[in-house]
């Protein structure tokens, strides 16, 4: 009704508004009209259900958290209905029901508890089982430490968990077992070793730490750290030769598969945190991001959202540790109770075939894995396939229209959000290269009841990494065009928990007085440029944008034009140190599309052409494959630090000479001419 009343007068005053020249936002109104409705709607039946749950009896599983009372919903309504497939197995609603009920019960027997509501159970994961949780785990560090002690006492309410497992069934039921016996889980990246990896559990607190068998031999060096740390440990195969590591499985298929009550699980506030993920550390260790209960529930509306249907099969290759994996992905699932195809590795060359055999319909992606697809040899398994819908984040401009030109008619559905962040975009029009609307309609749902994605863009100075502020010391929006630092208001519906650990960690996060005094927004460290058209682009990250002859430079812009030429496969552009001269120079690291050979002349008339001076790379480094971390994040950090030496690096080089005109291999004698200043970039 909302909708209608709005609508209403907007088509009386169109031929104003077309007088006025404002067709480039009326165009898209429908659209945004409908999203926004998709969205509120979205937001009612997710607060309908929160309150059924709070209304709910706190002995059945309905009373519980909101993975625990929508599982058992599903479970009641479609028990039939395939929810996993993962390799030749396939799991109901009922079945992922019964599993996590085992992993649950075995999880509160490590508890001690009893099945009553004193003593040891009870409490959910509130603040006051919280920190009973971690005074507990605490204190069994500290006398593990100082007594060189190796059994691990039992779990406290509230306790924190970290699974080290890939993608794969036992992952979803320990964590979904997790949630209903009242704990927290910390889903830790699996390449971690070492420091790194102690680092996690030492600063989510965790109390143990379930593995899989594959991963032992590599975390043999770990373990007499682990066992000093007073973690208990499990491992999700066969009983081990390595003592002290007990089979979780085995204990789970030994217990009954009854439902456990809800009260075991329900927060004593919806803002409590119950899961920790970790950042990708690709500029330091990494940290950890608190996972509150209404993030959990809002990420049931994710495939609600974008359109996807109960009768939907979705295809998931991303890792379960990652945000998008799990709360996008399976989350996402469960709100909607589809199918979800779960792929422990992404395979480009099994793709079009599992798409094929599963009858998937929908792709979850992240922009690397729609690259490796467009760079693969044709195959017939590509044709006939069913998928229709395509959504994820990270697609460049270039891949989108190969993906779509190669596969379709399929539509991209490009979406922008954070681990930790409070806010999201949805580019659901499909124009491509978009990752979202700034529509009025979407940023503040004015003149409707409440808000939908609030945000902002602020103008940001890249050369002191802090937004401009005007006289009276507030933010300035951007105008269209002009890149801006992307900014949310934190609010009890868009809150900011920040991370396990000390309060510094969210340094810089945290923006206040940005448009009036005392308001707190949250800081994406994003830069985005809002065109005429409303349309949001991605342009670059506050820390990638690098300073160059008294310019910034945005890494992904200079990318893009980069992988506009055919033999190149991949593009990895950051800044460089170079002595005597201010700022950064730019620096492209090059990967080759196999058998094409590194045209340079093309490569400098085509930067010459599409790129301003000071955009153009000063230096190329010429590699087999670029480096990513584990989701697909290109290692930009590290290979700045290593710069441009030749004598250090043993990758073909190549130098911009400005007064030759040309990329030249960059030898030790042009490296010397650089340092001296005899040779100008």
């Amino acid at each position: 009704m909302a909708a209608l009343l709005l609508l209403l007068p907007l088509l009386l005053l169109l031929p104003l508004l077309l007088k006025l020249d404002l067709w480039p936002q009326l165009r898209w109104l429908l659209a945004d009209l409908a999203f926004t409705v998709r969205a509120l709607r979205c937001k009612r039946a997710l607060r309908d259900r929160a309150l059924a749950a709070a209304a709910a009896d706190p002995e059945s599983p309905e009373g519980g958290c909101s993975l625990a009372w929508r599982l058992a919903h599903l479970a009641r309504e479609r028990p039939a209905h395939t929810f996993l497939i993962h390799g030749a197995r396939r799991f109901s609603y009922a079945d992922a029901e019964r599993e996590s009920n085992r992993a649950a019960r075995a999880f509160l027997h490590a508890r001690g508890w009893a099945g009553d509501r004193g003593g040891g159970g009870g409490g959910g994961t509130g603040a006051s089982s919280t920190e009973e949780g971690a005074r507990a785990a605490s204190a069994a560090r500290d006398s593990a430490a100082a007594g060189g002690g190796t059994t691990a006492p039992p779990l406290a309410p509230g306790a924190t968990v970290a699974l080290l497992l890939p993608a794969g069934p036992e992952f979803l039921w320990l964590w979904f077992g997790l949630a209903k016996a009242g704990l927290r889980t910390a889903f830790v990246p699996t390449a971690l070793r070492r420091g790194p990896l102690l680092h996690c559990l030492r600063s989510c607190g965790a109390s143990a730490m379930v593995l899989a068998p594959e991963f032992l031999e590599s975390l043999e060096p770990d373990l007499p750290a682990l066992r000093a740390m007073g973690l208990h440990l499990w491992a999700t195969g066969p009983e081990t030769h390595l003592a002290g590591i007990s089979n979780l499985m085995t204990e789970a298929a030994a217990q009954v598969d009854e439902p456990v009550p809800g009260y075991l699980s329900a927060p004593q506030s919806i803002m409590d945190t119950c899961l920790y993920i970790f950042t990708s550390g690709t500029t330091g260790l990494p940290k950890a991001a608190r996972i509150s209960h209404l993030k959990v529930l809002q990420c049931q509306g994710f495939y609600q959202l974008c359109g996807v249907h109960q009768k939907d099969v979705i295809y998931l290759a991303l890792p379960l540790y990652h945000m998008s994996g799990s709360l996008l992905g399976i989350v996402g699932c469960l709100g909607i109770g589809a199918t979800v195809v779960l792929k422990a590795k992404f395979s480009a060359s099994q793709f079009w075939g599992d798409c094929q055999k599963h009858g998937v319909t929908v792709f979850q992606y992240i922009g690397e894995l729609c690259r490796y697809l467009v760079n693969q040899p044709p195959s017939q398994a590509e044709h006939g396939h069913k998928v229709r819908l395509a959504v994820g984040s990270g697609l460049r401009p270039d891949t989108w229209e190969r993906f779509v030109r190669r596969f379709g008619p399929l539509q991209i559905l490009e979406t922008y959000g954070m681990t930790e962040g409070n806010v999201a975009t949805f580019n659901y029009t499909g124009q491509p290269g978009a990752v979202g609307r700034a529509s009025w309609l979407y940023k503040c749902g004015s003149p409707l009841p409440q808000h939908v994605f609030p945000f902002s863009l602020i103008r940001y100075d890249v050369m002191t990494g802090e937004p401009i502020r005007n006289a009276q010391g507030h933010c300035v929006a951007t105008s269209p065009g002009e890149p801006g630092l992307l900014v949310a208001p934190v609010s009890q519906q868009s809150p900011f928990l920040g991370y396990a650990g000390a309060p510094e960690l969210a340094q810089g996060k945290l923006l206040k007085d940005v448009f009036w005094p005392g308001d707190v927004f949250f800081n994406t460290g994003d830069l985005l440029v809002c065109d005429k058209q409303d349309f949001l682009h991605f342009h670059d990250r506050t820390g990638d944008t690098f300073r160059w002859k008294g310019e910034n430079v945005a890494t992904t812009e200079v990318a893009e034009v980069l992988e506009a030429l055919d033999f190149l496969q991949e593009v990895n552009v950051y800044g460089v140190t170079v002595p005597g001269h201010e700022g950064r120079a730019g620096m492209a690291a090059l990967a080759l599309r196999p058998p094409q050979a590194l045209d340079l002349v093309q490569l400098y008339a085509h930067v010459s052409e599409n790129l301003p001076p000071y955009a153009r790379p000063r230096f190329l480094r010429l590699q087999e494959s670029l480096a990513t971390t584990e989701t697909f994040k290109q290692q930009k950090v590290r290979m700045a630090n290593e710069g441009f030496d030749p004598s250090a690096l043993s990758d073909p080089l190549y130098v911009l000479d400005q007064d030759v005109g040309a990329y030249l291999p960059l030898t030790p004698a042009r490296y010397n001419a650089l340092l001296s200043g005899d040779l100008r970039i």
